[in-house]
């Protein structure tokens, strides 16, 4: 039995297809996350960035999907923490995960020791795993690859539970993601404060304490009823990890 526990643990790290957050999502996240830099940080931005905005930025680590030379990043878009584990105790993928991909990358800019290229490709990183991270199906608890195992109808499409928090809610109110953005609440002083002092344990501990809600879906037909109980959490997350983004590069840039 005990030989059988660890197997059964790295069957869970089995990577799963995701996009994470649609182009919508991961745009939105970074355009929030633009609004809250401060200005020394946005200068020193669009000169790494060579212009690009943080919006457009922050899709590069789906795009390079489909270039064979990037497929040692497809782990670490997500990480699985067994119901009732914390992350520490749980046996880590070798191939790396969410959460130890961002302590890395996070450290790797701050010591501000990378050759250009590097820190383009850190930053975009940066950029794509702060909002991954706030997906709830991001940090996965079961051995359904995230939810992508769960096949459900999204009205009158098929789709899955891990496809409906990437994009099915977030495209069904067929927002720009300048208006999606636009549309999120204005957090407090307070908020913000709080929002940037959680560390990466916290926003991963947050996703999984959606995991309840997220898995009531019922005979699998999803439409107006799940977004109505669904959609606010999605649009605090965006708005969350766009904040805490900007709290980031403020620290390393600002």
């Amino acid at each position: 039995m005990r030989k059988a526990i660890p197997s059964l643990l790295l069957l869970l790290m089995i990577s799963f297809q995701s996009l994470a957050w649609g182009p919508t999502g991961h745009r939105a996240t970074g355009w929030i996350a633009d609004k809250y830099l401060n200005k020394k940080a946005r200068k020193a931005l669009s000169k790494i960035l060579q212009g690009q905005s943080l919006a457009m930025a922050s899709t590069w680590m789906d795009d390079v999907r489909s270039d064979s030379t990037y497929d040692y990043m497809e782990d670490w878009h997500w990480v699985t923490i067994p119901e009732g584990q914390s992350y520490e105790k749980t046996i880590k993928n070798p191939n790396g995960d969410i959460i130890l991909t961002l302590q890395r990358i996070m450290g790797e800019l701050k010591a501000k020791k990378l050759t250009a290229t590097q820190q383009l490709e850190y930053l975009k990183i940066l950029i794509h795993l702060s909002g991954d991270i706030h997906q709830p199906l991001h940090i996965g608890a079961r051995d359904d690859k995230g939810g992508n195992d769960i096949r459900v109808m999204w009205f009158r499409d098929q789709s899955n539970l891990h496809r409906i928090w990437d994009s099915d809610m977030i495209d069904h109110s067929r927002l720009s993601y300048t208006e999606l953005a636009q549309s999120l609440d204005t957090p407090t002083e307070e908020q913000i404060q709080a929002w940037q002092k959680a560390s990466i344990y916290d926003w991963a501990s947050e996703s999984q304490s959606y995991q309840q809600q997220v898995y009531k879906y019922g005979d699998g037909r999803l439409g107006y009823d799940y977004a109505y109980i669904n959609y606010p959490v999605v649009r605090h997350r965006l708005l969350q990890a766009g904040v805490r983004l900007a709290g980031i590069l403020n620290e390393i840039y600002g």
